[in-house]
């Protein structure tokens, strides 16, 4: 018997992006590499301390998100919770996905603690001298967050919702630029292009998204003992049942 409908596109997605994965470890293995010794290392310069250090350690520490991903949803399965993979899977993806970017944001620079702190107020005047690459990497800052978030709460299951919430972090990472002086420029544009990346990502994941809140099942027992109750009634002083 053929497989159904959905798990076949699921198997078609899933093997999708197994092969985009490979194709941009393939592009970007060069620049990769090059911090892979420090990292084997344990050393904090040259690792944790530059862009390709801290992705090549995200993209290592990936099987260990999955495992963690898989031992919640199976946490669920056993306690009778719906939707146990799409939930666990997005309370994993939102914090690995997005805590590895915000760390790169607040890498302080070659002048951190020495130059003031710089802000750039002006919408779109940053914007032109990002170039692709700083445009990309800033829609991806907090992409994780606006894909995974609404799949993990309903009241955010809204693309304005998804995008203020990426323009409200986008502000504290800025913030906190200015404040502890990384030698970094604090610009509304970042905060804009971060929110619009948010919001694509949440655009990404709407056939997931989570349309009402999770109801554990003791409380709904309790609701539906509590619908079959009798409660008493009084007709002329006296006291009758009455089903609710």
């Amino acid at each position: 018997m053929s497989a159904p409908p959905h798990r076949a596109q699921r198997i078609v997605l899933v093997g999708l992006a197994v092969l985009g994965l490979a194709a941009v470890l393939f592009a970007v293995r060069g620049p990769l590499l090059m911090a892979a010794p420090a990292c084997a290392a344990g050393r904090w310069h040259g690792c944790f301390d530059t862009v390709n250090g801290v992705l090549l350690m995200m993209l290592v520490g990936l099987p260990l998100a999955l495992l963690v991903a898989w031992v919640l949803a199976r946490r669920r399965i056993a306690a009778g919770v719906g939707s146990a993979w799409p939930v666990s899977l997005a309370e994993v993806g939102l914090i690995y996905g997005t805590v590895p970017w915000v760390w790169l944001t607040l890498m302080p620079g070659s002048g951190a603690g020495v130059v003031p702190g710089r802000v750039s107020l002006v919408p779109f005047r940053d914007l032109v001298t990002m170039g692709p690459l700083g445009i990309v990497g800033n829609l991806l800052v907090f992409a994780a967050l606006g894909f995974f978030a609404p799949v993990r709460f309903a009241a955010l299951a809204s693309v304005p919702r998804v995008l203020a919430l990426g323009a409200g972090c986008s502000v504290l990472v800025e913030t906190a630029q200015y404040v502890f002086q990384l030698d970094r420029v604090s610009s509304v544009d970042d905060v804009l292009v971060n929110a619009v990346g948010a919001a694509l990502a949440a655009l990404a994941s709407r056939r997931w998204w989570r349309t009402a809140p999770e109801v554990p099942p003791r409380q709904r027992g309790a609701r539906r003992r509590g619908s079959d109750r009798v409660e008493p009634a009084r007709v002329g002083g006296q006291a009758v049942g009455r089903d609710r």
